[in-house]
């Protein structure tokens, strides 16, 4: 079967599960989608998962004007084929933050190259979708790497410096994957502490250090 085809029939399955009430209500930072169902998450996965992994079918729905394609392509692609040359087409095709939070949920944080693109999406030169997506990867991650502690909180210190308008966004990314590296050990809860402490007072900074303050509390 073709990929035309094999897309059209998955249309034809999100398509009888729309839900224009969802579709409205949607709220998330970034920019929208040429077609939007409204499926709702929980259902979009069933579907997705139903799919055989599939990794030139999922570039191929990622390349679709259709959020309920491009959502799913998270969750047919193979993460063993998410190699740093493969990098730039997934970054680019990130419109918005729900497309960063499920390909983190579903692909990112899966693959085996995630020191990679932690390497390429954590720069200056990243975009804040990649840099959201990439903490929310490695909040999801199975051994983060204690390394990469210093760098999640040189996203918020940057994005506050700035006056980024997605600063607070990239603050929720940046507690999630602190979270994740924090509760690995001692050691590690007291280097995202010390990390966390060099943080200034803006709103963003002051919402990170807030928030992992009780997050990481070893008393509660």
């Amino acid at each position: 079967m073709d990929f035309t085809t094999r897309m059209t029939a998955l249309l034809g399955a999100f398509r009888r599960e729309r839900n224009g009430a969802v579709a409205d209500s949607m709220r998330y930072y970034g920019r929208t989608y040429g077609l939007n169902y409204g499926v709702s998450l929980p259902t979009l996965r069933r579907l997705a998962r139903a799919e055989s992994t599939d990794h030139d079918f999922a570039r191929y729905l990622y390349q679709q004007d259709v959020r309920e394609l491009r959502l799913a392509a998270f969750h047919i692609a193979d993460p063993g084929r998410l190699t740093p040359d493969e990098f730039p087409f997934w970054g680019d095709g990130l419109l918005n933050s729900e497309m960063a939070e499920e390909g983190a949920f579903a692909l990112l944080g899966r693959t085996p190259s995630l020191p990679a693109l932690f390497d390429a999406w954590t720069t200056p030169e990243a975009g804040w979708l990649q840099q959201y997506a990439v903490l929310m990867a490695v909040a999801r991650a199975e051994a983060p790497q204690t390394a990469w502690i210093p760098r999640v909180v040189d996203i918020v210190r940057r994005a506050a410096a700035s006056e980024f308008q997605e600063s607070h966004l990239l603050a929720q990314g940046a507690v999630a994957a602190l979270v994740n590296l924090g509760s690995r050990s001692e050691e590690n809860r007291l280097a995202v502490q010390q990390a966390v402490d060099s943080l200034g007072t803006h709103s963003a900074e002051e919402l990170v250090r807030e928030e992992l303050s009780w997050r990481l509390d070893p008393d509660l």
